[in-house]
C-alpha cells in the first residue's frame, strides 16, 4: 500500500502562485509515476500533470502548460506542483495520485490517491 498526503492549497489571486506538496509513504518503490488531478465544482475529474519517477519525464494538460511545473524529490518521497499565473478556472480540489502501471493520463489507472487540497483563485 501507498499513502499520499497533499498540502499547500489555499486562496490566491489571479496571476498569483501556489505550490502543492504530496508526501508519499509505504511501498513507494513500486510506483512508476505520480500525478496531479483536479476536480472543479460541477465538473469531472481532470488530469493536470504527471511525472515518471525514474526518468523525470513530465507531461501536462494543455491548459496548464507553461504555467504549472510538476517535480519530485525522490529522497524525500515528495511530489510538487508549482502553480504560477493562476487563473480563476484553476479553482478546484487538487489530488495527488500514484500509478504502478497503465496509462499516465487516465485517472482510473491510478491506484493510490490523497485526500485532496482546495485551491481557490479569485479574479
Amino acid at each position: 500500500q501507498v499513502q499520499l498526503a497533499e498540502s499547500g492549497g489555499g486562496l490566491a489571486q489571479a496571476g498569483g502562485s501556489l505550490r502543492l506538496s504530496c508526501v508519499s509513504s509505504g511501498r513507494t518503490f513500486a510506483i512508476y509515476a505520480m500525478g496531479w488531478f483536479r476536480r472543479a465544482p460541477g465538473k469531472d475529474r481532470e488530469f493536470v500533470a504527471t511525472i515518471n519517477q525514474i526518468l523525470g519525464e513530465a507531461y501536462y494538460t494543455d491548459s496548464v502548460k507553461g504555467r504549472f511545473t510538476i517535480s519530485r524529490d525522490i529522497a524525500k518521497d515528495t511530489l510538487y506542483l508549482q502553480m504560477d499565473s493562476l487563473k480563476p478556472e484553476d479553482t478546484a480540489v487538487y489530488y495527488c495520485a500514484a500509478i504502478r502501471s497503465g496509462h499516465l493520463f487516465t485517472g482510473s489507472d491510478y491506484e493510490y490517491w490523497g485526500q485532496g487540497t482546495q485551491v481557490t483563485v479569485s479574479s
